[in-house]
């Protein structure tokens, strides 16, 4: 198992004494090391910035136990030495991560986490050189993070994160203030590192389309309790994300039109407009 909430609550506190703000109330779940592509929904302030920010221990539960790789996080393990090897198996893309490039580089800001994890300087730089490859990313290395446009930044950003090769990757709305190229171009690299590593991915957005296309498994969020986790069709089908203020995908509003216009009989397992176009090519 990668990660295992069990009856976690968490309190913010308030201004006054003794006041305190929910965000989580006794959040119990598990999410596999391997193989998971997991999207966390819900509307503005259920909570799931929060669930996710203690998938890698940036924030400790009040009540209750998280497991991360079997190092189990308690309320008060605020100076676990083993915290600092949690966050390197778990990664975190946060939003406008692009705010955090900092070196005078593009090769340095990627190679800092790694050396920061202890990797040797030439190790860290060969990763950074093999994974700005990846990323489309290697003519941009000798340029200052500064200098570069919106879509660059956030590369260079999310190849820092991949540079030290954690086993988990959370990301907070990666695609948040992209254009539409540009949310493609970030959300099938992290397909395409899903699928050829099976590396486990969890999302937060608010996108239904992307969570439609890219999840295998979807955990709703309704003022701070988890209130579905399971299968994405199933969510859309059942009807159950009216109850959970969420939209319904784009692709399914055209099948429901299709199938109530001209009676067809597309079903739900139609993830894209391409499979849609596909389908109707069958039915023409």
């Amino acid at each position: 198992m990668g990660i295992s909430f069990n009856h976690v609550t968490h309190l913010y506190p308030g201004v006054k004494r003794k006041e305190y703000t929910l965000a989580l109330e006794d959040v119990s779940l598990d999410i596999n090391e391997k193989n998971e592509f997991i999207a966390i929904v819900g509307k503005t302030g259920s909570g799931k910035s929060t669930l996710i920010q203690h998938m890698n221990a940036l924030k400790l539960p009040t009540k209750g136990t998280v497991s991360i790789f079997d190092n189990v996080i308690t309320p008060k393990k605020r100076k676990n030495p083993k915290l600092k090897n949690v966050r390197k198996r778990v990664g975190f893309v946060f939003q406008f991560p692009e705010y955090q490039l900092f070196e005078e580089t593009v090769l340095k800001d990627i190679m800092f986490a790694p050396i920061n994890f202890g990797m040797k300087k030439e190790e860290a730089e060969q990763k950074a050189l093999e994974i700005a490859k990846l990323l489309g990313i290697s003519h941009l290395l000798k340029k200052s993070p500064c200098n570069l446009s919106g879509g660059q930044m956030r590369k260079v950003a999310i190849a820092g994160i991949l540079s030290y090769d954690p086993d988990i990757l959370l990301l907070d709305e990666p695609t948040r203030g992209l254009d539409p190229k540009g949310q493609v171009e970030i959300m099938e690299l992290f397909y395409k590192i899903h699928k050829e590593t099976g590396k486990t991915i969890i999302l937060i957005t608010h996108d239904m389309d992307l969570v439609y296309q890219y999840a295998t498994r979807v955990i709703v969020l309704n003022d701070t309790k988890i209130t579905y986790d399971g299968d994405k069709v199933k969510l859309f089908l059942d009807g159950i994300y009216k109850d959970n203020n969420l939209t319904k995908p784009e692709v399914l509003k055209l099948i429901d039109y299709l199938n109530n216009k001209f009676h067809y009989n597309i079903d739900y397992n139609t993830f894209t407009l391409d499979d849609l176009l596909s389908k109707l090519k069958e039915v023409a």
